[in-house]
């Protein structure tokens, strides 16, 4: 098996080496075939932990601080 970098194919729902489908079908480029593997689990976690982070700073401090 061909080493990294790996890319998850969102048109293929699989993992592919560089060789695989265009950029703009991809997500990566990931070190390890695992970690492109979970490439959408990944997202989804930095996600909601970004969305997260966003709504503290729009709402602020709480009060009395």
């Amino acid at each position: 098996m061909a080493d990294g970098p790996w890319f998850w194919c969102m048109k293929h729902n699989t993992v592919e080496p560089r060789e695989g489908c265009a950029e703009r079908h991809r997500l990566g480029p990931y070190e390890t075939r695992q970690e492109a593997e979970h490439a959408l689990q990944s997202v989804a976690e930095r996600e909601a932990r970004l969305s997260a982070e966003d709504k503290a700073w729009e709402e602020g401090p709480p009060p009395g601080r």
